[in-house]
């Protein structure tokens, strides 16, 4: 299946993204991630105001296949949460890119911006596998 990933986003490994926006960056999880997981009925979010360390978990989406771990692309505070997806986890899956955001949170050092996959990289990454 392919996948079109936003050119302005930046991925880890794990497969979440960031989008910055100035020094506030979005934080979600990539369409292919989600296609993994399968149908999603479940969201754990932190609360505004905890700070997450780049690399640590953050939270987890619950599937009918799975519970997976999400782990933070970038360091920095929560200042918002996804209200709607935590009420209505298919947003999540529906659109994932754009409405089924996670969080937005302002970012520590954005020097870890770079640390990350572009677009590019990310989908022949994921072609690879």
């Amino acid at each position: 299946m392919a996948f079109d990933f936003p050119n302005q986003f930046r991925f880890a490994d794990s497969h979440e993204y960031a989008f910055p926006e100035g020094d506030l960056v979005r934080i979600g999880i990539s369409a292919f991630a989600v296609d993994q997981l399968g149908d999603i009925v479940f969201v754990d979010l932190p609360d505004v105001g905890a700070f997450l360390s780049r690399g640590n978990s953050f939270g987890s989406v619950e599937s009918v296949k799975a519970v997976e771990d999400m782990y933070a692309p970038i360091s920095g505070e929560v200042l918002q949460i996804n209200q709607a997806v935590l009420a209505d986890p298919e947003q999540l899956q529906n659109d994932p890119h754009g409405a089924g955001w996670l969080l937005q949170i302002r970012m520590s050092d954005s020097a870890e911006l770079t640390q990350l996959m572009d677009a590019d990289s990310y989908a022949s990454k994921i072609a690879a596998n």
